[in-house]
């Protein structure tokens, strides 16, 4: 079982109604709590807010992710930052994104184990019990070379509440109330073909000219 099971599950629901804060994680610009892809110079930035318990996230990545870090991010053209919005069950969210980031992975570390649980998204829910979640999670672990042990303590670490708690305060600048949310050069797209390759790419082409 997951030490931060309760708390982090708490912080979760806390943090998604949380309105009306200045929290530096709410910022159109990247802070020390986001994960970044691309040129600081890039003509294009675009924020997702996403879950790795989020089904419609999985889906994004699986479908858009490849072209667009190929043909967009790197390539020069896009910035592309990363915001931690854990939906339900919160506690496996946090818990996905601790391992994401495990052992101070980079970026490109971040991304790569970032993928991994999505693909492994619908076997981590079938498994059907926090033990078995603890598990897969070991194993996706181990492929990235990391130790059982390695993955419990960065579970388990409540700098990672903390972390999505910021986030979630900072989220509402944005108004943040479903993932994925994804904000182009400051403004939240409420086009729903921004969540297709072809539809994004014409809204970065459009913001780029």
């Amino acid at each position: 079982m997951f030490a931060v099971d309760r708390r982090v599950l708490l912080v979760g629901a806390g943090a998604l109604g949380l309105a009306g804060c200045d929290g530096a994680s709410g910022s159109a610009n990247a802070t020390a709590d986001d994960m970044v892809l691309g040129a600081d110079n890039a003509p294009v930035t675009i924020i997702e807010y996403a879950s790795t318990t989020c089904g419609h996230c999985a889906r994004f990545h699986h479908d858009v992710w490849a072209q667009l870090k190929a043909n967009y991010i790197d390539t020069g053209k896009v910035r592309f930052i990363f915001r931690e919005f854990p939906t339900d069950p919160a506690a496996i969210a946090v818990a996905g994104f601790q391992l994401a980031r495990c052992n101070s992975a980079s970026q490109e570390q971040y991304f790569t184990r970032l993928t991994v649980l999505f693909e492994q998204q619908q076997a981590i829910f079938a498994t059907g019990s926090m033990a078995g979640v603890r598990d897969k999670f070991i194993e996706i672990g181990g492929g990235a070379g990391l130790s059982e042990e390695q993955v419990m303590q960065c579970i388990n670490d409540p700098a990672g509440a903390e972390r999505v708690r910021r986030i979630g305060e900072g989220a509402s600048q944005f108004q943040v109330t479903g993932t994925p949310t994804l904000i182009i050069n400051g403004e939240k797209t409420t086009d729903p073909a921004a969540y297709t390759y072809e539809g994004l790419a014409r809204l970065i082409d459009a913001a780029a000219s």
